[in-house]
Order: structure tokens, then sequence, then C-alpha cells
């Protein structure tokens, strides 16, 4: 049985979920979200609870049950309050800015890196060393993050790169003469 898939998704006010068979819709005042559950799962809302169970008892359906209710919960998460992921950049002139929507990094390279955004997310530069990622799907919030810190990721020997906030960079000794 899983543990995650037992709990029930509390549904907050101001937020509207349609089921339509394995069609699940979220509306609320961040957007709206949509997904298709799998087959081997049911879904069923009772007033504002929504509760996920399996139809049979194969290793698949209990593998879906629980990334189906984190997925789906994840959905409710993402329109009422939205995700968000804060990037720092240590190193010196290592910098960004803000063009319009898109974000501009000076990274050590040559030239500027500048990107854009995907449709539903949104860059925040409060300080030059600090980027913050906001939107209300959680897997694009967290894969436009990695691909901004895989463009220089922090190196070991004096900690140089851009890096999630609170990551720990394990520091190494340089050579010995």
């Amino acid at each position: 049985m899983s543990r995650i898939g037992k709990k029930t998704i509390a549904v907050p006010k101001g937020v509207t979920v349609t089921l339509n068979g394995q069609d699940i819709t979220v509306k609320g005042p961040k957007g709206e979200r949509s997904w298709t559950v799998a087959e081997e799962i049911e879904v069923k809302q009772e007033g504002d609870e929504l509760s996920l169970t399996p139809r049979s008892d194969t290793q698949r359906a209990k593998a879906m049950w629980g990334l189906s209710r984190t997925l789906v919960a994840n959905m409710v998460t993402g329109v009422t309050d939205g995700f968000e992921k804060t990037l720092e950049l240590v190193g010196v002139g290592y910098r960004a800015a803000l063009k319009g929507k898109d974000l501009s990094l000076q990274l050590g390279f040559s030239h500027d890196v500048d990107i854009a955004p995907p449709e539903g997310v949104t860059f925040a530069v409060p300080k030059q060393t600090e980027i913050k990622i906001s939107g209300a799907d959680k897997q694009v919030v967290g894969e436009i993050a990695a691909v901004i810190r895989k463009m220089r990721p922090p190196e070991p020997y004096k900690g140089k790169g851009v890096r999630y906030q609170g990551e720990f960079v394990r520091r190494k000794e340089g050579k010995k003469k």
C-alpha cells in the first residue's frame, strides 16, 4: 500500500477541479493545469477533497498510485501558491539582469547568455547575484533552474558558479608546492 497514495488532497477555496474520465483540470488564481491520470488509477471528488485509488492490485497500479497523487497535489499547489526556485551567482563579474521578460546572464563567457522564459514562468532579479524563478508548474520551474545552473555549475576549488540557494558546495584544497 502506498502511504502517499492513501492521503487525500484538500482542494482550497477558489480552486475548481474538473474530472472528465481520466482527465483532470485544476483552475485557480495562478492559472490552469491539466493532466491525464493513468488508466489504473480511479479519481474521486468528495466535497472539497480528492482521493485516488488503484483499480487493480498490479505492480504498475501500485507504482502509478503514489505518483498520480503527488502530481495532482502539485497541480493544486501550483495554481494556489505557485512554485519558486532561487539561484545564486557566486564569482567575480557574475551578474544577472532582466531584458524585458528575458534573463541576461554574465557568467565569464565572452558574451552574455540570454534566456527566454518558458510559458507560465517568470524571472525576477532582486539582486545582481540572485535569480528567482517562479511559476505554476513545478516541473518546468525546476527544469529551467537546472538549465541555468548547468551553464556554469559550481566548481570545488573557488566555489564559483551558479548554485541553488542553500546548496552546499564541497570545497577542495588546491595544489601543494
